[in-house]
């Protein structure tokens, strides 16, 4: 399983678009060093960018 992927397998492995994933990554600060980027770090990147999901009313 690699764990450096191009942009164009890092779209595929997350379900953005190539040109999303190259704007998260400076979005983000996740380098892309010769063409290749760190699906771990990408991937835990984005979700700690993710939304916290909202708290649901407690029913009383």
């Amino acid at each position: 399983m690699a764990i450096h992927l191009t942009p164009t397998e890092m779209a595929r492995e997350s379900g953005l678009e190539r040109r999303d994933v190259i704007a998260k990554c400076m979005e983000m600060g996740v380098p892309i060093f010769q063409g290749r980027i760190d699906k771990t770090l990408f991937l835990a990147s984005l979700q700690d960018r993710a939304p916290a999901p909202a708290p649901s009313e407690a029913t009383a």
